[in-house]
């Protein structure tokens, strides 16, 4: 009889846990068991294992092989164990030593002729491993560069399974990751590109400044679409722990390019508006995938023509945009994927949208209004900037192109922006004005004066402004005083925030 372990890496969501993958061989009918609640796809590793070991020159034991995956309670999905229990059969074979593998986490898909194919969520499986103070990770030469994306961790890459069997038993190297390179400078459409619009320009300074979600009323051709898509580019670039996060959950979804660099301009997505619930949120069949506003963390989800959106896709997003994350339970348990993002929803006034405008539209005020409502009230309360954009006048369609401020000009007074409300809500664990709480604004440092919110009360009092909307007010107020170099904002800057929060079309 012959026993032998290794490790390998479960994930569940963006998180991993360490799995050992351990093989008792025993006299008896010939046969292979694997338990420890695997999924379809590792319970037809059996197959796949066999005729790559064989296929790579080695002999398959002709025993009752039992391979058992622990802690067995977790859940795990997915062909990435492949090549943990290949080399966990071998090994407890006696026809390979684990002595360089003792303390190396093993991940790869097996292809029946013996290749190492590439698996999803290398990224986190590494991270997961790195925290648990293992520093040595065999990886599929196609994941290597985005494995080496962690530090402190040595990454090992096998083309095939009988590169890793010569390494465990005569010691031959395996391949290293390719050098890392320089991330090429993010590039993108330029905020210069858009003419006129004074008043959306300053809606979409705002939203990066504070990180506050943002709704873009209007006709057909008014740029509601080109100023969403230039968003990310006058936001900052990710640190190393946002890029890190960002970065996992592409490589869970499978949207990682090959050899990419850690990605550090905010995510767009743009999803199309016949979008299912999954595509959108995150879901599907068997182990839960991360949807587009997950892939949006850290960054931009721009919703175009938000009211042809299935209702009960768009009340979806209520509860994510509050938590930041998107929580999916399944019959399996729940799977937490992030979603800290922008919201920016863009709409035409009416079901028709003529571009020539309100004379040419048939729609009467009922069907304005219905087409609108489909905008809910809670989620739109949870917009702080809803602006309504007019028709681009003709002098500005003919100015010339260098008479507005490019992208690089607005995110350089962004970051500036940034910089003082991190500073200022560094004790209230917040780094952008969006993510203060209310009782921070209440604080005694920071409460502004009754002279200052005014606007707010009378608005409060007649019933035109919740209180989730009193405390988005006074965030974009912030915003508005930390651009314009300002310690505290004024009666001035209240007004202009909750001006631009009423300019809906309803």
């Amino acid at each position: 009889m012959g026993y032998a372990k290794v490790r390998s890496v479960a994930l569940v969501g963006v998180t991993g846990e360490v799995v050992v993958v351990e093989a008792h061989l025993a006299t008896g009918l010939p046969g292979m068991v694997v338990s420890g609640l695997p999924d379809a796809a590792l319970v037809e590793s059996r197959d796949r294992v066999r005729s790559a070991v064989v296929n790579s020159g080695e002999s398959w034991p002709q025993r009752r092989i039992t391979v058992n995956l622990l802690p067995a309670h977790l859940p795990k999905h997915g062909s990435g164990f492949d090549l943990a229990v290949a080399v966990a059969v071998l090994a407890g074979a006696g026809v390979i030593p684990v002595d360089l593998l003792h303390r190396a986490v093993l991940l790869g898909e097996l292809g029946l002729d013996g290749t190492v194919r590439p698996v999803r969520g290398v990224l986190p499986a590494v991270l997961a491993a790195a925290r648990s103070g293992l520093e040595q990770v065999v990886v599929p030469v196609t994941n290597a560069a985005e494995a080496s994306l962690v530090p402190g961790v040595t990454v090992r890459a096998a083309g095939t399974l009988r590169e890793l069997v010569d390494f465990a038993r005569d010691g031959v190297p395996l391949r290293s990751p390719p050098a890392a390179q320089a991330a090429p400078p993010p590039t993108g459409p330029d905020l210069a590109d858009v003419l006129g619009q004074e008043r959306g320009r300053r809606a979409i300074e705002l939203a990066a400044a504070g990180g506050h979600h943002l709704a873009l009323f209007g006709p057909p051709g008014a740029g509601k679409t080109m100023l969403a898509q230039r968003l990310p580019t006058i936001l900052p670039l990710l640190d190393d722990s946002a890029a890190l996060e960002v970065t996992a959950v592409h490589s869970i979804a499978g949207v990682l390019p090959a050899g990419s660099p850690l990605i550090r301009r905010p995510p767009f997505q743009a999803p199309h508006h016949t979008a299912t619930m999954p595509a959108l949120v995150g879901g599907g069949s068997g182990i839960a995938r991360p949807g587009s506003l997950s892939l949006a963390h850290r960054g931009v989800l721009f919703l175009d023509e938000a009211p042809e959106f299935s209702r009960r896709v768009l009340e979806a997003l209520r509860q994510p945009l509050e938590d930041g994350e998107v929580r999916l339970r399944r019959s399996g348990g729940e799977t937490h994927y992030p979603a800290r993002v922008q919201l920016v929803l863009a709409a035409n006034p009416c079901p028709c949208a003529r571009p020539e405008g309100d004379q040419a539209c048939e729609c009467s005020r009922q069907v304005r209004r219905r087409y609108l409502g489909r905008l809910s009230g809670p989620l739109l309360d949870r917009i702080d900037l809803q602006v309504t954009l007019m028709p681009v006048a003709s002098s500005a369609l003919l100015a010339d192109r260098s008479s507005g401020e490019s992208s690089a000009v607005v995110a350089d007074r962004v970051a500036r922006a940034r910089a003082a409300a991190a500073a200022r809500w560094k004790g209230a664990r917040a780094t952008c004005n969006a993510d203060v709480t209310g009782a921070a604004l209440r604080d005694r440092r920071w409460r502004l004066p009754r002279s200052a919110t005014r606007p707010l009360a009378d608005a409060l009092d007649r019933g035109s402004l919740s209180a989730r909307g009193h405390d988005r007010v006074v965030k974009v107020a912030w915003s508005v005083a930390d651009l314009d170099g300002r310690d505290r904002p004024d009666v001035g800057d209240v007004t202009e925030a909750l001006e631009l929060r009423r300019g809906t079309l309803l």
